[in-house]
């Protein structure tokens, strides 16, 4: 079983990703974790990224693909994976297809995050994380702390990160709108597409994708004759 998450940044891509991989018996493969991976054990791929990341730039296409190729290959990833965060582009996705297509495999659904605009503004714009414990998150309308300001946890300061601004979040929405959402006219054509509501609790959207999953025929992972659980 091979999927691809897609979705506007706040749609809960990285939750979802986490549940839905549990669920399926599935690796999670996310283009940070990739990146983080790399650099951590020193590949060249890794080098060439960091330098990049370092310089403020982009890391090109042909890095993250080349990551992806050699994550893909591992054993665990053999038989099927859900990927978070990439493809990216379309230049991605065409790439991933080839990827595929040279072993032989092909991609099974994508899972489309349906969120508005305003609300994955609201969602990330609202979020607050401690100075003292990063862990410690709060949003001030979702997860509002008693004490406005300060951390119910250990009463540390609350602040805002400078990538969740809403400045930033648009200008993020722009280059989503720009470079990603092409890629869900592209597999739309193949009829790979499947929308998921992802407003409302990180488990009634996991229901929702496990039940989608269940109509096209999917199966849970690891040999499992029967139908994935919600």
């Amino acid at each position: 079983m091979r999927i691809v998450l897609v979705g506007l940044p706040g749609a809960g891509k990285g939750t979802q990703a986490a549940y839905l991989a549990k669920n399926l018996f599935l690796p999670h493969i996310s283009t940070g974790d990739l990146f983080r991976e790399n650099i951590r054990q020193g590949t060249e791929l890794g080098r060439q990224a960091q330098s990049y990341m370092r310089a403020g730039q982009l890391v090109p296409d042909e890095i993250t693909i080349g990551m992806a190729r050699l994550r893909m290959r591992q054993p665990d990833a053999v038989d099927g994976f859900l990927l978070d965060g990439f493809p990216r582009n379309v230049f991605q996705a065409e790439s991933l297809d080839q990827l595929l297509k040279d072993n032989g495999d092909s991609l099974d659904v994508v899972l489309d995050l349906v969120l508005p605009q305003e609300e994955a503004v609201t969602r990330i714009a609202g979020r607050r994380v401690c100075r003292d414990d990063s862990s410690h998150l709060f949003h001030v309308t979702y997860n509002a702390p008693h004490e406005p300001g300060l951390c119910d946890v250990c009463g540390g300061e609350l602040y805002q990160r400078q990538d969740d601004t809403e400045e930033t979040v648009r200008k993020r929405l722009e280059v989503f709108d720009r470079d990603t959402s092409p890629i869900t006219a592209y597999y739309r054509l193949r009829n790979l597409v499947v929308g998921i509501s992802a407003l409302g609790s990180v488990a009634e959207v996991t229901e929702r994708s496990m039940v989608a999953l269940r109509e096209r025929g999917i199966r849970a992972g690891r040999g499992d004759t029967h139908d994935c659980d919600p």
